[in-house]
């Protein structure tokens, strides 16, 4: 019936039910994987058609976008634009490499990352097929694909969501007992992160615990034992390995540069943070942006008893299986509980389609009308692509990051046009995008004054400079709810600004007070806001003029 399985040799055998024996025996109907990728990247594509030509967005503008351009421009794997992170480099040299086909463009840039994330659904969708059946597949895959946070990563240039991929693929292989697909798969995997080398570790551990169960119990059957190659699962370390050795060798040190080092590792190893980070990380991988409501309902359901069709008892997914989820999932929490300055939920997504998996071949198993919950359920999910939740979250999780980019861009010409030679005091990542015209925002680079953010610490500092400066682009850093669920606590507001770097952004008014100027330009979307502050005598009136143009018209 196939291939021994690396499960089967640790654990339990894998117990075929009716519905995988059906599955089996219509093999010869299952769709080429070619033309499921087809119609996966032809969907996705057409739903983010009016995000293609959206310019660089955070993270991508600070990093992803000209890491990858200096390999384009120069061959080097290390970037010299920008201080290396130490990010390994197969996603960024992907990039360029399509730029060096079909040029250089942000639509090139995310049509080719549509095309991981079309390749990392096909993955979720032969592993739910594989340890389920093609319904919850199906079902699978498409929650996945409009979940807010995997949405909004597959077009943008950044690494963990091709990281999410290759893990998808190495675990469907190493299910299937495919040693050396696995080993590809989780190498791969890798070097788009270094983090994605947590699921070969977990596996690992899992299999020798399994080992141990073996040894243990003697009325196991034979083809039980346990396999003499489960250490190949840990080869991916190697090219990793070799990766900071070479980072090593060109820049003096392994993991980052020394902030970047700082920040996503020394200053989170307090206990106190530990904690409350496992608990964002937990909340990020069963409650956020409307996923509660998946889970909640399987939970609930797990009360009912399991269906009965035709052939029998509804299938469900081998409790090893599920055992193999749930040591990834719990590893990936606790492990992006202690590394990692920013609690992003992108971190998570490697483990995000495991629970959707589990959630929707549970609700298969025990309710009739299961599909009508999955409805719910992905309407939720396009919900919260535009609607903002009632607590503070990342911009880049829905679709807000694209209110900031038009209110950026807006901005950021209006300032062109009438300011060419200003100095511009702002904070990053306004900054990379004045003075780098290949992002997207200005047709020539601008002279950029830089701080932290627009808290009152900052903003008094800043203070100092302005008979230097001609003008402030001040924006919101930060999305504040209008309606938070916790108001006035200052003891959270003290953990918060410890640990995970909050801070409270002056509005334009009070900005503009401080720096005793003037606002000429003002915009706000759904909680986030942008304003240009002129500052003082400008010094030539004939480059600066007075007069405020309407904002510049986006779509």
């Amino acid at each position: 019936m196939g291939k021994s399985s690396w499960i089967r040799a640790s654990c339990l055998p894998v117990r075929y039910t009716n519905d995988a024996l059906n599955a089996e025996r219509h093999d010869s109907l299952r769709p080429h994987p070619a033309l499921v990728y087809a119609l996966i990247f032809a969907a996705i594509l057409l739903l983010h058609a009016p995000l293609l030509n959206l310019p660089y967005f955070w993270d991508e503008a600070g990093y992803y976008v000209p890491a990858a351009r200096d390999l384009f421009l120069s061959g080097g794997l290390i970037p010299h634009s920008t201080p290396s992170n130490a990010h390994p480099p197969l996603v960024m040299a992907y990039l360029a490499g399509g730029w060096k086909v079909a040029g250089y463009s942000t639509t090139v840039t995310r049509t080719a990352m549509l095309a991981i994330a079309a390749f990392a659904l096909l993955g979720v969708f032969r592993l739910a097929e594989r340890v389920a059946n093609r319904e919850v597949a199906i079902a699978s895959t498409v929650c996945t694909a409009i979940y807010p946070v995997f949405f909004t990563q597959s077009s943008l240039a950044q690494v963990d969501l091709a990281a999410a991929g290759f893990t998808i693929w190495g675990l469907l292989a190493f299910i299937d007992g495919r040693r050396a697909a696995t080993v590809a798969w989780f190498s791969l995997a890798a070097l788009s992160k270094e983090t994605a080398i947590l699921t070969p570790l977990a596996l690992f551990a899992w299999d020798r615990v399994g080992s141990l169960r073996i040894r243990e119990s003697k009325d196991l059957p034979p083809h039980s034992a346990p396999s003499r190659s489960r250490t190949a699962v840990l080869i991916p370390v190697l090219p990793l390995i070799a990766w900071y050795a070479y980072h090593w060798l060109r820049t003096g040190y392994v993991f980052g540069n020394p902030e970047f080092f700082r920040y996503n590792v020394e200053a989170t190893l307090s206990p106190l943070r530990m904690l409350l980070a496992l608990g964002m990380r937990l909340w990020q991988i069963t409650g956020y942006l409307d996923l509660y409501l998946l889970t909640l309902a399987t939970l609930t359901v797990l009360w009912l008893p399991p269906l009965r069709d035709a052939g029998g008892e509804r299938q469900r997914i081998e409790p090893a299986i599920q055992l193999v989820f749930l040591t990834i999932i719990g590893t990936y929490s606790m492990a992006m509980a202690i590394i990692g300055g920013a609690e992003l939920a992108r971190y998570m997504l490697p483990a995000l389609p495991l629970v959707i998996i589990v959630c929707v071949s549970t609700l298969r198993r025990r309710v009739r009308l299961w599909r009508w919950v999955i409805a719910l359920v992905v309407m939720a999910f396009i919900a919260g692509l535009t609607v903002n939740p009632p607590y503070g979250f990342a911009l880049e999780d829905n679709l807000s990051y694209r209110d900031y980019i038009i209110m950026h861009q807006n901005a950021e010409q209006f300032l062109e046009s009438r300011y060419p030679m200003a100095h511009v005091l702002t904070a990053w990542p306004a900054s990379d995008e004045l003075t780098r015209p290949y992002l997207g925002y200005v047709s020539r680079p601008m002279r950029a004054v830089r701080i932290d953010d627009f808290s009152l610490d900052q903003m008094m500092s800043a203070a100092d400079l302005r008979n230097s400066l001609d003008v402030a682009l001040v924006f919101s850093t930060k999305y504040e709810p209008p309606h938070p669920l916790v108001t006035n606590w200052k003891a959270w507001d003290q953990i918060r600004t410890r640990y995970f770097g909050y801070h409270r952004d002056l509005p334009p008014a009070a900005a503009a007070r401080m720096l005793g100027g003037e606002i000429v330009y003002s915009d706000t979307r759904d909680g986030q806001w942008i304003a240009v502050i002129e500052l003082g005598q400008v010094r030539d009136a004939a480059a600066f003029p007075r007069t405020h143009p309407d904002p510049i018209g986006l779509p």
